[in-house]
């Protein structure tokens, strides 16, 4: 079992849905879990937008039970505010409170939160406290190697936040100047997890992409478990995918048409069932080219889906996918 504080008891390598903005929220994360992901996280959340109640802000803090554990993840740049959000966010009942040391998009590092703070390790030591002393929960940290490639610091973060008391920590295997391209780098990661002084779980982002990669990098870096990310997107198979080849050895077949449709049809009836069908038809228009990548004829079903303004408009369409028989061509 991995342990995330004393109430949060995980599997053996378990795995880790990444917070992504604008995707991971309560319906997209629901298919997942039901995939078998082990840990999810909200959307990252504004501080600023908390204190201000903002309406979006506070809709992220939406959490169920059947997610569970759950955790709520914070950004912010101000000391004092992250310390506030912390408790506001203590109350909606997550499981966890993870802190977003990580994002790299300009819109956050400039402003001088996410990623930005690896420049400013007191700062970052300060802001973690600060979130600590304001929750009974258990806090985690998800960050980077470093700013650069001139500022690794990656390892004495590690120790500084595991030494007042975050309860793990998520690395992804890539710089903030690196933003998302080029191959993440586990092997500061892997040291993290050979620390002697470390005993806390570390968990490795950046890449993992197929099973066979999960267990490479399991192997190869010992790291506690794995987080996914961008590979989950439109195929949360990717979770029990991983899992049977971890557990195995051997590859699952990957999901049949009924089963994309059906998972599609899952996360649009969440999506419209929390947002209501205005909002959830229009945000969910950004996951049909993934439910349906390298499906014969995917274009012209994703245009007809697009275009569809009513629930059952999209059933329709959705029925007609799964009456078609078609095949997989890339």
């Amino acid at each position: 079992m991995v342990n995330i504080g004393p109430n949060i008891q995980l599997p053996d390598f378990p795995l880790l849905l990444a917070p992504m903005e604008d995707v991971s929220d309560p319906p997209f994360r629901a298919v997942c879990k039901a995939n078998g992901a082990d840990l999810m996280y909200t959307e990252f959340i504004s501080s600023e937008g908390l204190i201000r109640a903002a309406a979006k802000s506070r809709k992220k803090l939406d959490v169920f039970d059947y997610e569970r554990p759950i955790g709520i993840q914070l950004f912010g740049s101000d000391v004092e505010t992250m310390g506030e959000c912390a408790a506001i966010s203590t109350e909606a009942g997550p499981d966890l409170i993870d802190i977003n040391y990580g994002c790299p998009v300009k819109q956050v590092a400039c402003r001088g939160a996410g990623a930005a703070l690896l420049r400013d390790i007191p700062k970052m030591v300060e802001m973690t406290a600060a979130v600590i002393r304001n929750t009974h929960l258990p806090v985690t940290v998800k960050t980077r190697l470093g700013w650069d490639e001139g500022t690794k610091n990656v390892e004495d973060v590690a120790e500084r936040l595991q030494d007042i008391g975050i309860a793990a920590l998520t690395v992804h295997g890539r710089t903030r100047v690196q933003l998302y391209k080029g191959e993440a780098d586990w092997r500061l990661i892997a040291r993290i997890k050979d620390n002697p002084r470390i005993h806390i779980p570390i968990f490795g982002n950046g890449d993992i992409t197929t099973p066979e990669k999960a267990l490479e990098y399991k192997n190869r870096y010992g790291v506690d478990g794995v987080m996914v990310g961008r590979a989950s997107i439109g195929y949360p198979w990717i979770f029990r995918e991983i899992k049977h080849y971890v557990a195995t050895g051997t590859l699952l077949a990957p999901p049949t048409l009924e089963e994309r449709v059906a998972m599609c049809q899952m996360h649009f009836d969440r999506s419209v069932e929390w947002k209501g069908p205005r909002v959830g038809i229009f945000e969910m228009r950004r996951h049909y080219a993934h439910y349906f990548r390298g499906l014969e004829g995917a274009k012209a079903w994703r245009t007809r889906l697009v275009d569809a303004e009513t629930p059952e408009a999209v059933y329709e369409i959705m029925a007609e996918i799964a009456r078609s028989e078609a095949v997989l061509v890339g």
